[in-house]
């Protein structure tokens, strides 16, 4: 039996990766540079969301996983997918923060500002991922 198999691949200028160090005075800076990759990109649109889903999730990464920690834009015409990798294998997980609780929230957010989210083990740790939709909605 012979299985083939086409991927569509993006063009390199359709993705950006960052490694960002384990520091969380860092994460301000990380999200200003994402705006301005969106802005290169001409997704502006996107980019209030997509500063808050990437500061949650590379906060997450830092607080929670294990360096190295790599960011990584994706956008094709409709979405706009947030990926944070690190070598931790331990699976995040949407908590029920009580009223007064100062933490809690971030995948929440997560998982009502995007379309979907999720998690995929790798052989190095976990990737967190994000997508956000691109075409407005009629």
């Amino acid at each position: 039996a012979l299985l083939l198999a086409r991927t569509r691949g993006l063009p390199a200028g359709q993705v950006a990766t960052w490694d960002i160090p384990a520091d969380p005075s860092l994460v301000a800076p990380v999200r200003k540079q994402v705006v301005e990759r969106l802005s290169s990109w001409a997704l502006l649109e996107a980019s209030f969301t997509a500063e808050l889903v990437v500061s949650e999730l590379v906060t997450n990464a830092i607080r929670y996983g294990s360096p190295p920690i790599r960011l990584r834009l994706i956008h094709d015409t409709a979405t706009l997918i947030c990926e944070v990798s690190d070598t931790s294998h331990t699976a995040p997980h949407l908590r029920r923060a009580k009223t007064w609780d100062e933490g809690g929230r971030g995948l929440l957010l997560v998982a009502q500002l995007t379309q979907r989210w999720g998690s995929r083990h790798t052989t190095e740790g976990k990737t967190i991922w994000a997508e956000l939709g691109l075409l407005a909605e009629e």
